[in-house]
């Protein structure tokens, strides 16, 4: 698609989305995300009335696409539900193995943010989370699983705790090993459902 066929404000966006992933939001300018996306730091002003703004929007942008991956990972692996739940980890060991992987971006800008806990992107780092959990809860739900919130809690511990060390360590077989763990639970409260009818 030709460069002048993108809205400017999208353009924006995609250049922030580029820059903040990559270097963080601390490591990147206004002026850059300007420059990136080819127009004026007034026009950049224009569609977003601060940083913060812009940062917000660039979390906003991540959230239904990461949330609709998870969701085609989890449908597509084969096996039942432990297997699935595994799939999304083995998934993500697949993508950190890349060179460019730099984490979780919500993570990440939740840490650079940590001592402005009212900031939007903040709060929708907290929304985003929320919903993944959301869908796994009403997955284990539907599942007959008796404390399916209990299970999805764990599971998104397993999922952020294995960003947090695979980032440390550059080694994406813990988020593998995290995997193993989360079929682990799903198994042990699926044997439970069984055991009780």
């Amino acid at each position: 698609m030709a460069r002048s066929a993108v809205p400017t404000r999208d353009r924006i966006v995609s250049a922030a989305n580029a820059l903040f992933y990559n270097d963080g939001i601390r490591g990147v300018s206004v002026d850059a995300v300007a420059e990136k996306a080819g127009v004026t730091k007034r026009t950049l002003y224009y569609h977003f009335k601060s940083k913060d703004d812009l940062v917000a929007a660039y979390l906003a942008g991540r959230d239904q696409p990461n949330l609709a991956l998870f969701r085609q990972w989890f449908s597509e692996a084969r096996g039942g539900l432990p297997a699935k739940v595994e799939a999304i980890f083995r998934n993500l060991a697949r993508s950190a193995r890349h060179p460019k992987w730099k984490g979780c971006g919500f993570l990440r800008t939740s840490a650079e943010l940590a001592n402005m806990p009212g900031h939007p992107a903040i709060r929708i780092g907290a929304a985003h989370k929320k919903k993944f959990e959301g869908w796994l809860h009403a997955t284990f739900e539907a599942e007959g699983i008796a404390e399916p919130l209990l299970l999805a809690r764990q599971i998104l511990l397993l999922l952020d705790g294995s960003f947090a060390v695979v980032l440390l360590h550059r080694d994406p077989s813990y988020m593998e090993t995290a995997g193993e763990a989360a079929a682990s639970l799903t198994a042990a409260a699926m044997a439970r459902r069984r055991s009780r009818r």
